[in-house]
């Protein structure tokens, strides 16, 4: 159990789990299952749809008026425990022991790949626009990005995540392929990393400053 689910309010979590392991479900259920009231149960998953962890449709071919079906949303199911970066580091330990090299090849075909991305929706772009949007591939890469300029034209970049720290913690490659990521992506500005969540950082952070020469 994730420690944000534990956080939860006993009824809300179990609700949760409930949906987690018998699928999509009604309030009746629900209350039923939990021994809860109905009024309780539906104020609850009210609650829960709110903070967007729930989602519903109408029962489809049931008699009467439509029930409502409850269903986890995405943001629900990551509450609970995935081993993503357990596996990961499995899989690379084993691929390090066979060929070292090898590894050092992934990790660089990944950055190759994410580069040519980033370019394509870059090309043709200004300076600023091409931060915005390097910025929002992070954040829909899963870093939770930001940006913002400053009063002397440099720009900062902050991840309030780090989609990779499992893996990162290991091995050197995915977190410095951070920084060379925002160098390729932005090659008009010299880029520096000024926090460090590997150096106990609450965020990662990165200055953009424009060459002038360079800037388009």
């Amino acid at each position: 159990m994730t420690d944000a689910l534990n956080s939860l309010p006993e009824t809300r979590r179990r609700i949760l789990e409930q949906i987690k392991r018998g699928g999509n479900t009604t309030a009746d259920a629900i209350a039923g299952e939990l021994g809860v009231t109905l009024s309780g149960a539906r104020q609850t998953l009210t609650a829960l749809e709110r903070e967007g962890l729930l989602s519903h449709e109408p029962e489809r071919g049931g008699p009467g008026r439509p029930r409502h079906v409850y269903s986890l949303t995405a943001a629900g199911d990551a509450l609970f425990p995935r081993a993503y970066a357990e596996l990961t580091n499995e899989l690379l330990e084993y691929v390090e022991d066979e060929d070292p090299i090898l590894l050092e090849r992934i990790f660089t075909r990944r950055a190759e790949r994410r580069l040519q991305r980033a370019q394509a929706r870059t090309a043709g772009l200004s300076f600023p626009e091409r931060v915005q949007v390097v910025a929002n591939i992070l954040d829909e890469d899963g870093y939770l990005a930001d940006f913002t300029q400053r009063e002397d034209g440099a720009f900062v970049i902050t991840e309030h995540n780090c989609a990779v720290l499992g893996v990162a913690l290991r091995y050197g490659h995915a977190c410095s392929s951070e920084l060379d990521f925002l160098r390729a992506a932005l090659p008009e500005a010299e880029v520096t990393r000024i926090a460090h969540r590997i150096q106990g950082g609450h965020v990662c952070a990165y200055l953009v400053l424009p060459i002038p020469d360079l800037r388009q």
